[in-house]
């Protein structure tokens, strides 16, 4: 009985620091917001409680607008993002052997050693009108003058798949790394082609890793707010920027509350569909970051 005790007190200790750093800057953050969003202002330091705030945002087809853009383009970034990280997953896993694997992650991790501020700064040298890019394709006469490049949807999406792609690659890797490759040849020797291979054999194995870098990469670019505003200027219509113009520009932390409880919900149901649709466990996706 008292080894049981002293094992529990010894639990309790080393899980300590980590429930009060998750108490302290995550659980009681998200109530004080939770009880901004539900009250309302009527004087100087006197407030009711009330759901104007949510009622606000449905009753306001702009808001309505931006949430529902920053939904469909996160989905949209998360599959591009996935796309494009899959091949390199697969060619460091399966194909490059030793020091050539190593270097190609290294190659891709190198960009996420400077902070995200100075890689969209850098995307912004490139793309503007007085760019690289559009002076580029001026010399080389595909332009009679510069283009700009900056300020499009486009752009936003590519700056998203950019920053958010090491967090999609990570779990992809360790995902196709522990698939065993005689599985691979036998379903070669037996006639299926690289489709069926791929359909029946490759992704159900590197499902919680697909599903794992979705889940990452959407809660990032959902929530991003930089990469937006910096590369779509006043026409990336992305729900982060509401909430900063609720917070800091107009100082209605209720308002600004309530949006960023509406975007964690959105987030939380996203997930949860993901998860449903991929036939994952939370856990087991976990065990894969």
């Amino acid at each position: 009985m008292q080894t049981r005790w002293h094992a529990r007190l010894m639990l309790a200790l080393l899980l300590a620091p980590a429930l009060l750093w998750l108490g302290a800057l995550i659980i009681l953050p998200h109530l004080d917001l939770a009880l901004l969003s539900l009250r309302q202002r009527t004087g100087p330091q006197q407030y009711v409680s009330s759901l104007a705030q949510y009622r606000t945002f449905f009753h306001e087809p702009l808001y309505w607008h931006v949430f529902v853009r920053t939904a469909v383009m996160s989905v949209v970034s998360t599959l591009f993002t996935l796309l494009v990280a899959f091949p390199i997953a697969w060619i460091i896993a399966k194909i490059l052997q030793g020091r050539a694997s190593s270097l190609l992650f290294i190659v891709c991790l190198v960009p996420f050693w400077v902070s995200e501020t100075v890689r969209t700064l850098g995307w912004m040298i490139l793309l503007r009108e007085s760019g690289v890019l559009p002076a580029l394709l001026v010399k080389l006469g595909l332009t009679a003058v510069p283009v700009e490049f900056l300020y499009r949807d486009a752009t936003i999406m590519l700056g998203l798949v950019y920053t958010s792609m090491l967090f999609m690659l990570v779990p992809l890797v360790s995902s196709l790394e522990s698939l065993d490759n005689s599985l691979i040849e036998a379903a070669y020797d037996l006639g299926a082609s690289g489709a069926s291979i791929l359909r029946t054999i490759v992704i159900p194995h590197a499902a919680p890793g697909i599903t794992a870098g979705c889940i990452i990469v959407f809660m990032l670019t959902l929530g991003n707010y930089l990469t937006p505003t910096l590369l779509g200027g006043k026409n990336s219509e992305w729900f982060t920027e509401q909430i900063y113009t609720q917070f800091i520009t107009r100082f209605n932390w209720e308002q600004g509350a309530a949006f960023g409880f509406l975007l964690l919900g959105l987030s939380t149901a996203m997930v949860m569909i993901g998860l449903r649709l991929a036939g994952q466990r939370f856990g087991d996706v976990m065990r894969r970051t």
